[in-house]
């Protein structure tokens, strides 16, 4: 009966890590936006910047999908990271109706992502 109930609350778990993630991301992209402001980053700072927060976002909301796992917390983490990236491109897409950036940069996106995730859930 226990197994059933764990089962369950996984998409509830992944819900609340990736709600998490989102969180920690809005947070520092203030802080980027602050940085901005007062210290007049230049455009390769600001790209550098953003990377750095969605790895920092995977990290985060995989450390917490991991500690919620019992076992297989690396893919636990890299759902996660997985999830992250393809929202992330869904709500661009949603929102500008067309695809940001290159074939390239969309890899390097989600390839960042799951590899954040997954490092976050090794670590828990």
């Amino acid at each position: 009966m226990e197994q059933t109930i764990s089962k369950n609350a996984k998409p509830l778990q992944m819900m609340k890590a990736l709600l998490l993630s989102y969180a920690v991301t809005g947070v520092l992209l203030l802080v980027l936006a602050f940085l901005l402001y007062k210290m007049g980053l230049g455009e390769s700072q600001v790209n550098l910047g953003i990377w750095l927060i969605y790895i920092v976002s995977c990290l985060t909301g995989g450390f917490y999908m991991g500690k919620k796992a019992e076992s297989r917390r690396f893919l636990w983490g890299m759902g996660l990271g997985g999830s992250y990236a393809f929202l992330l491109l869904a709500v661009t897409f949603l929102t500008e109706h067309q695809a940001r950036g290159d074939m390239k940069e969309m890899l390097l996106l989600f390839f960042l992502c799951l590899m954040g995730g997954t490092l976050g859930g090794m670590l828990s």
